[in-house]
């Protein structure tokens, strides 16, 4: 261990300390970080003192001036409520069918109804509701379960195959994991109900076969047209517009493997004035009936 000396190049004293002839200069922080460091020490304890920080066994210390990011956001709730509160009680008290006949209601509840959605309904429908794979576009007039209001009220209520007992329910078989239909006879169902819509079919298909397929197995919930029923949420095949699909390989797989789609019951998570908004705004999407 070397003595304390003076580096005869920088004019720095050493620590003393070396390592294979290197010696360890004892070059001090500059005094404004210093300073700042002392000052983020009083500042963080200023701030555990002030504001909630320190954990309990069930709770947290508050701080002197109570903050709480939670009772902050209930006051702006409870704010934003007195704002609307005699809108949102008269369009709690009308009729969904006279809220569209009140020019004044109708766009509070569009306002309403547009926020609404996108907190709640944009991650799947998308924020301008155009849809995905997989998820309507509520901006068409092609609806499973009906686009009239009350149609649309209801289905937003309760959802589809939520679970909630009022919830829409349906379920197209498998055909191909059940076992009801071979391989080769799905394709030439898939074929026939493609071409109902005018898109091409795979060469040397027997569309004969498969129209017959179609109806043994399909026409009682689509109908013998293929145009759907509304009560039983069976989609009408002959309009082009495909949730998970139109190309051959996706109707392939929906008929051998059915598909499921849940919605959920917003009833459980959203208030009524809330509920009649959203059925207005999607109502008045443009697709609507």
């Amino acid at each position: 261990m070397a003595t304390n000396e003076i580096d005869a190049v920088t004019g720095t004293p050493t620590t003393g300390h070396e390592w294979d002839g290197i010696k360890e200069l004892n070059t001090p922080l500059p005094r404004w970080w210093l300073w700042t460091f002392y000052a983020c020490i009083v500042w963080s304890v200023a701030y555990w003192i002030v504001y909630p920080a320190w954990p309990l066994v069930s709770s947290y210390t508050t701080g002197l001036f109570g903050y709480s990011s939670r009772a902050n956001v209930a006051a702006d709730i409870a704010a934003l409520q007195a704002l609307r509160g005699a809108k949102s009680i008269a369009l709690g008290k009308t009729e969904l069918v006279d809220i569209e006949k009140d020019p004044a209601l109708l766009a509070f509840a569009r306002a309403q109804g547009r926020a609404a959605f996108g907190d709640n309904c944009a991650p799947c429908h998308g924020s301008g509701a155009a849809g995905s794979k997989g998820y309507p576009n509520l901006n068409d007039d092609d609806w499973l379960w009906g686009g009239t209001l009350d149609a649309v009220y209801q289905t937003i209520q309760y959802g589809a195959r939520s679970g909630h007992a009022k919830a829409r329910e349906n379920q197209m078989p498998a055909f191909g994991k059940d076992g009801t239909l071979k391989k080769d006879e799905i394709v030439q169902v898939a074929s026939y109900v493609r071409s109902l819509s005018g898109l091409t079919v795979p060469q040397g298909v027997n569309l004969e076969a498969g129209k017959k397929l179609f109806a043994d197995n399909c026409a009682v919930c689509h109908g013998d047209d293929a145009k759907g029923n509304q009560e039983l949420g069976a989609p009408n095949l002959t309009d082009r517009i495909w949730l998970y699909g139109g190309d051959q390989d996706s109707v392939i797989d929906t008929i051998a493997n059915a598909r499921s789609g849940v919605m959920p019951a917003w009833t459980d998570r959203l208030d009524p004035v809330t509920i009649k908004a959203l059925a207005v705004y999607v109502h008045t999407l443009g697709g609507g009936r």
